[in-house]
């Protein structure tokens, strides 16, 4: 319990001074992102967390408005729903900023598995339903593995 309370205790400490020092660097994506096609620069998905508690996991947008409406759920390199801007934030792994406000508000950690939708997480096998017992993270050992998602 000790070590639960401490590692949620930096992850506020750190996203809080994270957000305050990539301040400058979301006001400018996000003006970028917005400026592109007048719409909103965040992408506001829902995700399963901890004990299969959805929560709204915040990225910047690299899709064109309403690239979700299809229900795919992953993302080629070359698929045509990204935009220029989208594609340089996500090689550079800049979409994922804004999940420090999950963090802050004690939905994500930084290390954990990565949150998933709810129909793959219905999918899951009762060794993967595990993941779902803990907190959603920023990076995991998959997403160091498997880098760049879109070449998969």
């Amino acid at each position: 319990m000790f070590n639960y309370v401490i590692k949620a205790f930096f992850d506020f400490m750190l996203s809080t001074i994270l957000l305050i020092i990539f301040s400058p660097i979301i006001i400018l994506f996000s003006f970028f992102i917005w400026k592109q096609d007048f719409g909103n620069p965040f992408y506001v998905a829902l995700r399963m967390g901890k004990n299969g508690n959805q929560f709204k996991m915040v990225k910047f947008r690299s899709m064109i408005v309403g690239a979700d409406k299809n229900k795919v759920d992953s993302t080629s390199s070359d698929d045509k729903r990204l935009t220029k801007l989208g594609t340089f934030i996500r090689r550079y792994k800049i979409d994922e900023i804004p999940n420090l406000f999950n963090i802050l508000k004690g939905e994500m950690s930084f290390v954990g598995p990565r949150p998933n939708v709810k129909r793959e997480t219905e999918m899951y096998s009762n060794q993967e339903n595990f993941l779902l017992t803990m907190k959603p993270g920023i990076t995991d050992l998959s997403s160091i593995v498997f880098s760049d998602e879109g070449d998969i």
